[in-house]
């Protein structure tokens, strides 16, 4: 599914009709919450055909396209859904109970296949609901001259502080080529460098928020002396909002521009599964672990991993930065300790760069040596790669990573060490 995005340009009014549409959505969504509150027993279908009943109640609501009503009814359902399957997984802490939406200067209406109209340029959009919204001109660097018509089966009207959007879900598969590089990278994601890589390489934290922040208290201030209710604070509430939806796609573009070069450069990415809305609960680094935004770049990186056909594997980040890289040894180490010294084999590698404290004096640098925790997050993926062709219906094709037989076919239970493996690739001298 693709997502193709445009600007929308219409008049003063034709904009406060848009508004009235989505806080029309909002309205049918919160009482569909408020209908399940009242009645636990109801389904999806339930809270479909209510929808039907807000709009012979509500003549306003009944204005509002029938599909559009019933997209409404559908996101009421996922955090219902949601919140049903966190309490069967029993998903420690909170489990995401149903809340109502308020105003906010966001905020969005769905169509399905009807209630709009392109024209036959495919350069303007009309909406043909009872809201008589009128024809709006697109601006966009995408044609939809690529699909076809019935390739489209969502249209999102998006509100964000600098104006209106439209988003047309599209049925299309995408898929790239690219060439294999024959490399692999193990990443371990930090706050003094967003990432190090296997092969010693760093990346720098942009810091958007932080840089961001003095202006961001500015116009926090302005928002706060302002008298409730009057249009000076609305006015002051935009600017603000503008300022963090510019700090919010820095970032965005930020985390997609790296995810792709890291999947095109490498056959295989590994990197950490790390549990960001825990590690949040930190008071004193929760504001820097968002910033860095983390779970972004590996939603990235995964989504390229499927565009480019490249493997991308998690794994458990359960002492990556404690184990010896190379001999496999626990050596335990304090959050300050910033460099792995290994009293077994002798191994020295800067340890973990995710903490906020920079080496000590005499420590080497992080771009001479590989990273301990980078080379352990590398090598626990590489053998997970290798068990999923590990043979189980008796298939003598499928392969395992183990040392080939006189036959040329490789034996089960046969594996390399930690230190043969990162020999193979190339990470460890031999």
């Amino acid at each position: 599914m693709l997502v193709l995005e445009a600007k929308l340009e219409g008049s003063s009014e034709q904009y406060t009709i848009l508004d009235e549409m989505i806080r029309t959505a909002r309205f049918i969504r919160n009482s569909c919450v408020r209908y399940w509150m009242d009645n636990r027993d109801v389904g999806k279908n339930e809270i479909s055909a209510y929808t039907a009943i807000l709009a012979s109640l509500y003549e306003w609501a009944g204005k509002l396209n029938s599909m559009a009503r019933q997209a409404s009814g559908e996101r009421a359902w996922q955090s219902i859904n949601r919140f049903y399957s966190n309490c069967k997984k029993k998903v420690p802490g909170k489990k995401g109970y149903p809340k109502f939406r308020r105003e906010q200067t966001h905020g969005s209406v769905e169509y399905k296949t009807t209630g709009y109209k392109l024209s036959k340029d495919r350069r303007s959009i009309t909406f043909t609901d009872k809201f008589d919204a009128g024809t709006f001109k697109m601006w966009g660097t995408r044609d939809l001259h690529f699909y076809q018509l019935n390739q489209i089966k969502r249209v999102r009207v998006v509100r964000r502080a600098d104006g209106y959007y439209c988003q047309f879900c599209v049925d299309q598969e995408r898929l790239e080529k690219r060439e294999p590089t024959q490399t692999t990278v193990g990443l371990d994601v930090g706050l003094n460098h967003f990432y190090t890589d296997s092969k010693g390489n760093t990346v720098e934290n942009p810091r958007y928020l932080r840089k961001g922040e003095k202006a961001l208290k500015r116009l926090q201030k302005r928002v706060s002396r302002k008298k409730k209710g009057s249009s000076n604070r609305t006015k002051a509430r935009k600017k603000l909002a503008l300022k963090h939806l510019k700090v919010s796609r820095q970032r965005k573009d930020f985390a997609v521009k790296l995810a792709r070069c890291v999947v095109i450069s490498n056959d295989v990415v590994a990197y950490e599964d790390l549990k960001v809305r825990n590690m949040v609960k930190n008071t004193k680094l929760a504001k820097s672990i968002s910033d860095a935004a983390w779970s972004l770049f590996r939603q990235c990186v995964e989504y390229f991993g499927k565009v480019f056909g490249v493997a991308t594997v998690a794994v458990p980040p359960h002492n990556t930065s404690q184990n010896c890289s190379h001999c496999g040894n626990k050596v335990q180490k304090s959050l300050s300790t910033r460099t792995h010294r290994c009293p077994h084999c002798g191994t020295v590698l800067d340890r973990d760069p995710s903490g906020s404290q920079s080496p000590t004096e005499g420590d080497p640098p992080a771009a001479l040596s590989h990273h301990n925790a980078a080379l352990n997050i590398l090598e626990i993926a590489l053998r997970t790669v290798g068990h999923t062709g590990t043979k189980t219906s008796g298939d003598e094709n499928d392969l395992c990573l183990g040392e080939e037989t006189p036959s040329g076919k490789p034996t089960r239970g046969t594996r390399k060490s930690k230190a043969q493996v990162l020999e193979s690739h190339g990470f460890l001298s031999k």
